[in-house]
């Protein structure tokens, strides 16, 4: 049967099987399998634990909780609110009955897709048939309820955020807040005079706010509490490192600090996580260096309250899920937490105050917009020397250092609530005792959610709060996948998920107009779509939907004869060893990912007649530096290796900036920033837990004419970081002119990066990501370029035969 695109939203409701007679179980399971089970492990006699999963082509997208002791009419009543974008001829029913080890097959039934377009609702009992296609023994039949909606019945596809009165993301844990305040944050610290004057409307200029002095300035003025999640908090960096800023008492490190406060009676409690990580293979390509055992040890037996705490699953998986949870996916939500002063000073009540993004308090994230390589090895990055890309990297031996970029907010209004309340629903799940302070008792003292700006005032925000967590990590999350539904939250097997960062991502593309500028640690997903030719895609579950989405919406506005353009930043190549397994694996699923995107567009382009470069319509940017040797630098007391990637990357004098930003604009109106990365961990929900933000200024939208404000300005003063320069065609990124621009400097800075001499700095830091589209949209090496500079890891990475794709995607 043909495959027909679903794009849109498929509204599913699975109620029950009518008749299934012992006989539709295969006769071996029964009898074999269950007699072991029942005398190895005491189970009780062959319960029954059925339940329903729903399948698109190759993507699973929904599967019910497990009915118990129904064997005959299991009866779920659960409804489904799916995104697709997937190539499908049936929507797919399977029903198993799970065990210890696994699940079996009973059957499964199929809704052809065509029954389901032009919006029809399908109503009806569905034959169960078995692998060959045949009727299950007993002829049961399940009964489901399907809608699907289009993406262009959608009122909000492609025309953007409206009127003030957009609702926010719908089918979400928390709901969109008004009258809030949002500054955003380029890397931990932007030093004065950085950036350039940019305009906005109302004859404004864009000020840069600065991270880690907020940070800073939020822990030192807290009275009542100072919260604090990480993947990763070190207690020997110090927040406050410019020289030409100095601030009183900045010389403290963080540990200090937040031990001076909590002396001083502030709750001070912290969420770090508990990196159990089994898999030495992991640890070994260092891509895990937390700190955690060293950050409990500085705060034992002190009044700060640090609790570790592992990635425990939801209850109720198998034995070898839970295992796979708590040793395979992390704590990854970087939150701080703080009661403030009013923003209007003179009152003695105080407010809360959040912080949100990609920036964990801990060392090698200090970096300002200039990322040196080998000028700040006798300064701010002295005793803060972070290249976990090299063995035996150290300050003794010298620079190149690993330079960081990232992204990060700060949320004033009712959203910073939504943030602590999402401190608070960990901390009872995992922080033990309760020491989280009552706020009720606080009540003539910190005031109550609400608005710090009136709704006339034209820097209003409208924020939302999103997750990707589920209950067993979070406290209180219904125990039914009804009453989850209503909470905005998705049920699966066993357990219970917030999967709104993902939906978030969807949404915002879906209302996209005109252009979408991404920067993210990780870019892989969709992996329903990619070529299988020597892979099993079932296998590698990267299903979540963004890069099908935005090479979707790429396609329509070419299919529409209109402009359309996707910028996408990501690091080089995933933290750690670049030949290591881990990020060879990493780099072949993000290859697999940019090809299944550039092959929607050139077969776009070419169903229309177009002959055009891809690379107008969409670019993969990485981000580097290089810098000439200057009298009176650093010298270290040691050399590198002979022969080693150090060695020769200090020789070069080159190196990439670590993208670790976790963000997305859409238009220069909304803007997403978070923890989560573009990948399977990130955007599943069960597995690494994710918090992000979505955001606009309901005065600065893009619906009469561009968008101008803070959202504009954040963008401009990153293109001036990456680029060095700003230019005219940068005020419209969705244009050609635009496009072409961005491409031909990235182009000229990756020559200036890769070459064999260096005469002068390099320029900017913008650099195309070195692989070659070909005319039919496959991803091959740049010629010239098989490995990256100074190293033999292959640009396309290279599949693993040993590590299970769950680790990598």
């Amino acid at each position: 049967m043909a495959q027909i695109l679903l794009h849109g939203t498929l509204h599913i409701t699975i109620y029950e099987v009518d008749k299934l007679s012992s006989g539709s179980r295969p006769k071996f399971f029964q009898k074999v399998v269950v007699e072991n089970i029942q005398e190895s492990v005491g189970f009780g006699k062959g319960t029954s634990k059925l339940y329903a999963t729903i399948d698109l082509g190759k993507a699973r997208v929904g599967r019910t909780r497990m009915i118990e002791n129904e064997p005959s009419n299991p009866r779920w009543y659960e409804s489904f609110h799916v995104y697709c974008a997937h190539m499908a001829s049936n929507v797919t029913f399977t029903v198993k009955d799970d065990n210890p080890i696994g699940a079996t097959l009973i059957g499964r039934a199929y809704v052809p897709v065509e029954d389901v377009l032009e919006s029809r609702e399908v109503d009806r009992w569905v034959e169960i048939l078995d692998e060959n296609k045949n009727p299950v023994h007993g002829g049961p039949k399940i009964h489901v309820k399907l809608q699907y909606f289009d993406v262009s019945v959608d009122r909000n596809w492609a025309y953007g955020i409206r009127s003030s009165k957009f609702p926010g993301v719908p089918y979400t844990f928390f709901s969109q807040r008004q009258g809030c305040k949002v500054s955003l944050y380029q890397d931990a610290h932007v030093p004065d005079k950085f950036i350039p004057k940019i305009s906005l409307s109302g004859g404004k200029y864009y000020e840069p706010h600065r991270c880690w002095e907020d940070v800073f300035d939020a822990i030192t003025n807290a009275q009542h509490l100072i919260y604090i999640t990480g993947w990763s908090v070190y207690t020997e960096i110090s927040l406050v490192r410019d020289s030409r800023r100095p601030k009183p008492g900045g010389d403290i490190t963080l540990g200090e600090l937040l031990k001076k406060k909590a002396s001083e009676g502030v709750r001070v409690l912290m969420l770090v996580w508990d990196d159990r990580t089994s898999v030495k293979l992991l640890k070994r390509d260092g891509l895990m260096a937390t700190h955690d055992e060293e950050t409990e040890h500085f705060f034992h037996d002190t009044d700060v309250h640090c609790v570790l705490c592992p990635r425990n699953p939801d209850d109720g998986g198998s034995i070898i899920q839970d295992l796979q949870i708590s040793t395979m996916f992390t704590h990854h939500q970087k939150i701080v937490v703080v009661d403030a002063e009013m923003p209007s000073g003179g009152s003695q009540r105080r407010r809360i105050v959040s912080f949100v993004g990609g920036i964990d308090l801990c060392d090698g994230r200090y970096d300002t917009a200039f990322h040196s390589l080998f000028r700040t090895l006798d300064t701010a990055h002295h005793d803060d020397f972070h290249q976990p890309n090299f063995t035996g990297a150290s300050i003794t031996k010298g620079g190149p250092r690993e330079p960081w970029h990232d992204i990060h907010s700060r949320l004033e209004g009712p959203i910073a609530w939504d943030v602590l309340f999402n401190f608070e629903q960990r901390w009872r799940k995992q922080g033990g005792k309760d020491l989280l302070v009552q706020l009720r008792e606080l009540e003539n003292v910190i005031i109550p959610p609400s608005p710090v700006t009136y709704p006339d005032d034209q820097e209003t925000w409208n924020v939302q709060l999103f997750r990707s967590i589920d209950g067993g990590a979070a406290f209180g999350f219904p125990e039914t996948p009804e009453d989850a539904a209503r909470a905005g939250l998705v049920s699966g097997k066993d357990n219970i998920v917030d999967r709104s960062i993902q939906d978030a991502y969807i949404n915002a593309i879906r209302r996209a107009k005109n252009f979408i500028y991404i920067e993210n640690q990780y870019f892989l997903g969709s992996s329903f779509a990619w070529n299988s030719t020597d892979i099993k895609v079932e296998d590698v579950g990267a299903l979540h939907l963004i890069p099908k989405e935005l090479s979707m919406k790429i396609v329509s506005k070419i299919e529409a004869g209109e402009r359309f353009t996707v910028y996408i930043v990501v690091p080089m190549w995933p933290e750690g060893l670049p030949e290591s397994a881990s990020v060879q694996a990493i780099l072949d699923w993000q290859r697999r990912t940019m090809e299944m995107m550039y092959k929607d567009i050139v077969q776009a382009l070419q169903a229309k007649g177009i002959d055009e470069d891809p690379r107008n319509y969409l670019t993969f940017f990485c981000v580097g530096n290089r810098e000439v040797k200057k009298s009176g630098e650093y010298e270290p007391s040691e050399q590198p290796e002979p022969d080693s990637d150090y060695i020769r990357a200090q020789q070069a004098r080159r190196f990439m900036i670590y993208v670790h930003a976790k963000m997305m604009i859409v238009d220069d109106e909304y803007i997403i920033i978070g923890s989560a990365n573009i990948n399977q961990r990130s955007m599943d929900g069960a597995r690494d837990s994710e918090i992000a933000m979505g955001a606009y200024q309901p005065y600065h939208l893009a619906s009469h004419q561009a968008a101008r404000g803070q959202i504009h300005g954040f963008r401009m003063a990153l293109w001036y970081e990456h680029l060095g320069m700003l230019d005219e065609t940068f005020l419209h990124p969705e244009t050609e002119a635009c496009i072409t621009k961005v491409n031909q400097i990235a182009d000229k800075y990756w020559d200036l990066y890769s070459s064999e001499t260096l005469e002068h700095d390099l320029p900017g830091h913008l650099l195309r990501y070195p692989v070659e589209i070909t005319s039919e949209g496959d991803i091959t090496n740049l010629p010239g370029f098989e490995f990256f500079p100074d190293t033999k890891a292959r640009i396309l990475g290279a599949k693993s035969d040993y590590l299970p794709p769950i680790l990598t995607t």
